[in-house]
């Protein structure tokens, strides 16, 4: 792992691109997928905007049937079965991790595709949670062709497994 942590990664934009960004951390420049809606200062529960703004990054959840414990100072969870995030405004565990049981309601993380493998954790919309105001919002992989998000920020395996040696809690993503 590199004694460098990085203390702040950029997400912006890409010109002619709503969907399209790019982050840059230390000597890193790589393309991301950004949400559908673009890059919103007011982001609300399901209009497929990422979040403007500066945020911890918090912890790292990882697939350990599908990958090796990743290099990283983040702290770190294994993704269990019934691992979900609560998308429900009017649920009292809003914008948090939950267990779900088969067929209830809530952003599964171990899915079929591999989207979910690695999640970084935002802060977003977190201290305090506001009802309505963005759940579930995570650094994960890319789909083939940076096809848009719901509203996370997602690159690609190699660059993402990269980024992740030089993270730390002290780490922030800033977006605009």
């Amino acid at each position: 792992m590199s004694s460098r942590t990085l203390v702040q990664i950029h997400v912006r934009r890409r010109s002619g691109s709503k969907t399209r960004g790019i982050l840059r951390a230390g000597p890193w420049v790589w393309p991301v997928a950004i949400g559908r809606s673009g890059i919103l200062a007011n982001k609300r529960e399901g209009d497929g905007g990422t979040p403007r703004g500066r945020f911890r990054l918090k912890r790292l959840w990882w697939r350990a049937d599908r990958l090796v414990r990743p290099v990283t100072r983040l702290p770190l969870r294994r993704i269990g079965r019934n691992d979900a995030w609560s998308e429900d405004p009017d649920d009292r565990r809003y914008n948090r991790p939950v267990q779900r049981g088969e067929g209830e309601p809530g952003d599964r993380l171990m899915r079929d595709d591999q989207l979910y493998d690695l999640i970084i954790e935002i802060g977003h919309n977190d201290r305090p949670r506001i009802a309505g105001r963005g759940s579930a919002v995570f650094i994960h992989l890319a789909r083939p062709g940076f096809l848009p998000t719901a509203g996370c920020v997602a690159l690609q395996q190699g660059p993402l497994m990269r980024l992740l040696t030089r993270l730390s809690p002290r780490s922030w993503i800033d977006i605009r």
